[in-house]
């Protein structure tokens, strides 16, 4: 009796085991990381009409859908975007404060991926991630597996896709500006076979001068969502790319989005992605922004256009990954950069409007007369690139000035300028109370490559840089964007409390149980 009543013990128990490795999901096959340039939040719902069912309304209906989705920082470009992204934190730590910044010692720009250690292929721009100061989720899947991981990145830009593939990956490729190929960077694998045979069977370069982008169907032309429209307005487009600059305008439409699709299939296919036991990354980056990086109430037509394509293109995708790995078996997370495309330089005077033009070449001249006077002959002031003045600490040092006085005197001289709403030192960004303000300033702060002061423009007033004939107008208006996860399990759910995109890396690297990236904080989303 005693026997028969051990051995029900020991098949209850195996019972248990059993049922409680049922309820353990399996880690995906393969995540498939979309991020969608500009992708806005307002457009996204105002286009529905355009949509069909397998895209966003796919995402929207089968996914978990965050729907107030920002940086935990001011000011993001694609870079600094796609950086945090994958790092799960922000520029004050991962490096990225941008697309370029300027380096202290030469006082010349930083591209955020230039590297003359590293050449080409395909394209004559030396590149790696070597400003990227931590690791990505990429990175740590590649640790887990012992390298065994494949992970690819596929982006438009090079800036994006490096950024997207981390240290670690087998490649990050982009579409080069003067010959439209497939480039890649001699710091990671070599380049592939699969690659090379596409190139050669479907270069983009001899595809080009056939291609036109005109509306996606009447559907498109008969809408009508922006009350002024510019040029676009009630009539049709058509854009061919035969002008110098052909492929640097073509990767700033719609179209680009397809050549994504179609080389994403190769390296699905070809490379065998989420075909074994190992997990994959692919990251993908699109693009929704305004024809030629120009403004959407300039192109509305074109921006439509773009949003009805970007939805049938994900669908394309989307059918492709389910039928070749299977949805069951694939994550994946579609986000945007945010939206930082192209203000209209509208004269806002002539609707009584305040505004103005703050020049930041003559702050710089101002501010370095002023501290001339206080402390006596010596160029205190270096340079200034955006909105930010970086000073020469080296003459500060040697003149055994206190730096935080002179900080305190710069930001006291320069908030009395006209369209100056604050002023922003390095030590205030250091040291002052937190507040949320104050802490997207930081985070978008990094001490080795930002400048010394960030000077905030007031709302409506043009940013003037007179040395390099930069304009750009002042806006804080708030601009949500979504967040999704799909495939893999994911329980069907709209959130719409605010979530931040650095949880984004935390939250996948719990889903493939490895660690998250070494320098992110945040808790992972759950799902």
């Amino acid at each position: 009796m005693k026997n028969k009543e051990r051995l029900l013990s020991v098949v209850c128990c195996l019972l248990t085991i059993v049922a409680q490795a049922q309820d353990v999901p399996q880690v995906p096959s393969l995540v498939v990381n979309i991020v969608i340039d500009q992708l806005r939040s307002d457009y996204l719902d105002a286009f529905t009409p355009l949509y069909g069912q397998g895209g966003f309304q796919r995402l929207k209906e089968q996914g978990r859908f965050y729907s107030q989705a920002e940086y935990p920082f001011n000011s993001p470009d694609q870079a600094s975007a796609i950086a945090c992204l994958m790092t799960g934190t922000s520029p004050y730590v991962n490096g990225i404060v941008g697309t370029h910044w300027l380096d202290r010692q030469t006082l010349l720009p930083v591209f955020c991926v230039d590297d003359d250690t590293y050449p080409g292929i395909h394209t004559s721009e030396k590149s790696s991630p070597k400003h990227l100061a931590v690791s990505t989720i990429g990175d740590e899947l590649k640790i887990s597996s012992e390298g065994k991981s494949i992970v690819y990145s596929i982006a438009p830009t090079r800036e994006a896709a490096i950024l997207g593939a981390g240290h670690a990956a087998n490649e990050a490729f982009w579409l080069d500006d003067w010959t439209g190929k497939w480039a890649a960077s001699c710091y990671y694998d070599d380049y592939p076979d699969w690659a090379t045979e596409y190139d050669v069977r479907s270069s983009l370069e001899s595809r080009i001068s056939d291609i036109q982008w005109k509306p996606l169907n009447d559907q498109v032309t008969n809408f009508q969502y922006f009350v002024s429209s510019g040029e676009s307005k009630g009539k049709a487009f058509i854009h061919k790319f035969n002008s110098n600059r052909k492929f640097r305008e073509f990767k700033a439409t719609a179209c680009v989005n397809d050549e994504i699709n179609l080389f994403a299939k190769e390296a699905i296919e070809k490379a065998g992605l989420g075909t074994d036991a190992v997990t994959d990354m692919l990251t993908l980056t699109y693009y929704a922004g305004a024809y030629d990086h120009q403004t959407a109430m300039r192109y509305g037509m074109e921006m439509q256009d773009t949003y009805a394509r970007l939805d049938r293109q994900l669908e394309e995708l989307f059918d492709f990954v389910g039928e070749k790995v299977g949805m069951d078996k694939t994550l994946f997370v579609v986000t945007s950069t945010g939206y930082f495309d192209s203000e209209e330089l509208m004269d806002l005077s002539k609707y009584r409007i305040p505004t103005g033009m703050f020049s930041i070449t003559k702050a710089q001249l101002l501010l370095n007369m002023y501290l001339i006077a206080v402390y006596g002959p010596g160029n205190y002031v270096e340079t200034a690139i955006d909105n930010q003045i970086y000073l020469n600490l080296k003459l500060i040092e040697n003149r055994n000035l206190n730096l935080a006085e002179v900080l305190d005197r710069c930001s006291a001289f320069l908030i009395q300028l006209n369209g100056v709403k604050d002023v922003y030192t390095s030590q205030r960004l250091a040291l002052g109370a937190w507040t949320p303000g104050i802490s997207k300033l930081r985070n978008a702060y990094n001490p080795k490559c930002s400048g010394d002061i960030l000077i905030q423009v007031s709302p409506g007033w043009l940013l003037n840089n007179e040395n390099t004939h930069e304009q750009s107008l002042s806006r804080e208006s708030y601009l949500s964007f979504p967040l999704f996860f799909m495939g893999a399990g994911i329980v069907p759910e709209k959130v719409r409390i605010p979530v931040t995109i650095d949880q984004v890396a935390p939250t996948i690297a719990q889903t493939l149980r490895i660690r998250a990236p070494n320098a992110c904080p945040q808790a992972p989303l759950n799902y």
